[in-house]
């Protein structure tokens, strides 16, 4: 009887996906039965860093050389501007697709759970939200992405170790150095036990010039993480 009853409501989700398609978060298209938000072709298509296999020596880590000593830095994909990755990452931020972030975690996960690299790893955190956007967003738009990162790692996930004090301001007026201080300034360590003498995985959406993940590199080594390492969604040549 209860297996009649899951074959039932099986056909009855099919019958309901052939009535009501769900469109993938790529490109808009239909998703196929079987498929989960992102369809088989994009999935195909989309621009995979690599990252991982070179977690040590590649053009993302050498961004952070001479600024804050990073263990490895890898992202999943490259962005470019109106590409299936912009489409991803708005639908992720803007339109309350978490969704996206989970899939694309779990993907990368099974991935850099296989990289030996990253086996020392003990601890997954995200880089936080002002908690006034995070109250109008509703979440933090890299938490599903890092939760199942930490799954595949099987490690915890901790989203509230790191804090940010306040909203971003613009910084185009400053120096180098006074935009440092700045972004140093916005991020702090709320719960150290849990991070002292850790290898933190430090993880966000998008890598740009590298300032916000600095500045969270920087607090969780202050405050006595062993090591940090960071891995992201996307990456912006």
């Amino acid at each position: 009887m209860v297996k009649a009853s899951v074959s039932v409501s099986s056909l009855f989700q099919d019958f309901l996906s052939l009535l009501f398609p769900e469109e993938c978060r790529a490109c808009g298209g239909e998703l196929a039965i079987g498929e989960d938000v992102i369809c088989s072709h994009c999935r195909i298509k989309l621009p995979y860093t690599n990252f991982h296999l070179m977690p040590k020596d590649n053009v993302l880590h050498k961004v952070f050389w001479g600024r804050v000593p990073v263990q490895l830095a890898v992202s999943y994909l490259m962005f470019q501007e109106k590409s299936r990755v912009q489409r991803l990452l708005h639908q992720l931020k803007y339109r309350g697709r978490e969704e996206v972030g989970e899939v694309l975690g779990r993907w990368y996960g099974a991935q850099l759970q296989q990289q030996e690299a990253f086996t020392d790893v003990d601890v997954v955190i995200p880089v936080p939200l002002y908690k006034a956007k995070r109250q109008q967003r509703g979440y933090n738009q890299v938490s599903a992405f890092g939760q199942e990162i930490a799954s595949a790692l099987q490690v915890s996930f901790e989203e509230y170790v790191l804090k940010k004090s306040r909203s971003s301001k613009t910084q185009t007026k400053k120096n180098r150095q006074q935009r440092w201080e700045a972004m140093r300034q916005l991020y702090s360590v709320a719960q150290k036990e849990r991070i002292v003498g850790k290898h933190v995985l430090l993880i966000d959406d998008v890598v740009t010039t590298g300032a916000t993940l600095e500045a969270c590199s920087s607090a969780l080594l202050a405050a006595g993480a062993k090591a940090v390492s960071i891995a992201t969604i996307a990456y912006t040549l």
